[in-house]
């Protein structure tokens, strides 16, 4: 068995080497973050955050991969051997993790095709939230009641997914119904005005009223309105209310479910009589008490 030689150890030149190593590793982390971020201050304005993301990592990562090499060489290790190495140890990896191999590929198909970027809104089965970060085995969001999502690439692939700010305006689909009594003619007026009033509401496209059909209690009619993005929520609360009041204002009524009850003869309904609770009691008590 060789013994340890403290004294080769501990040789000046080894020594040397070895630093020199470790400095040239840290000089590429050092030169690949100010690089990076010199490259994210410049292009921020031309590239979305996605695109910034990756071309961060892509720099810094580049850069200490370099300087490790050398660094690694400049200690005097084999590069050919540590080649070898990884990769033999990259294909038993592979075929030990399918699923990941799997995500992988996803994530790039999903950069390449760029349904979405960093910041965007989106929907993806039951889960939805701000887009956080796009890595190459998962997609990161935030819900809109602050909790951390975790989706793999592989879900994103299969999945329909849905971005709310991909375009810089939406609609609002508002279901309203209203009693058979009312004059649609002054219903569409007055919905109108209350699209007009309110701030957010866009005026092209225009807003439009559609009578979808005729439901169990009510003219079910849909409001089409249009804002911006960024003002869809404070829209929909509030061009509801302005439509409740300005229904209240003009007599316009909102029916509840209502259920018509009939004897089979005709249409007509079956009478109803509204009975006093205390006085059924007594009447029901009388009748027993009668011989």
């Amino acid at each position: 068995m060789k013994e340890f030689n403290l004294e080769s150890f501990l040789n000046p030149e080894k020594l040397t080497a070895v630093a020199a190593g470790v400095i040239l590793i840290f000089l590429g982390w050092l030169i690949g973050r100010m690089l990076s971020g010199a490259f994210v201050r410049t292009m921020h304005h031309r590239l979305t955050p996605h695109q910034l993301q990756l071309w961060r990592r892509a720099i810094s990562h580049i850069f200490l991969i370099l300087f490790t090499l050398s660094g690694l060489h400049e200690m005097g290790l084999n590069l050919s051997v540590l080649i070898g190495a990884a990769g033999v140890l990259s294909v038993a990896i592979g075929f030990a993790s399918q699923t990941s191999a799997s995500n992988l590929i996803s994530g790039l198909f999903l950069i390449g095709e760029g349904p979405f970027s960093i910041g965007d809104f989106i929907r993806v089965g039951t889960s939805e939230g701000e887009v956080l970060s796009i890595d190459l085995l998962s997609v990161k969001l935030r819900t809109t009641d602050n909790l951390f999502v975790r989706i793999p690439n592989e879900q994103l692939i299969k999945s329909e997914v849905i971005n709310f700010t991909r375009f810089p305006i939406r609609r609002l689909n508002l279901p309203i119904g209203i009693a058979y009594k009312e004059d649609i003619s002054k219903v569409r007026e007055t919905l109108l005005k209350v699209a007009e009033k309110n701030p957010l509401c866009l005026v092209e496209p225009t807003p439009n009223i559609i009578v979808q059909g005729f439901g169990p209690s009510s003219v079910d009619l849909m409001f089409y309105v249009w804002t911006r993005k960024e003002n869809f929520l404070s829209m929909r609360d509030s061009i509801q209310e302005s439509i409740k009041r300005a229904f209240d204002e003009a007599g316009i009524e909102i029916p509840f479910p209502q259920i018509s009850v009939n004897t089979g003869s005709g249409s007509t309904p079956m009478p109803l009589m509204l009975v006093n609770p205390d006085t059924a009691v007594k009447a029901t008590t009388d009748k027993e008490e009668t011989p």
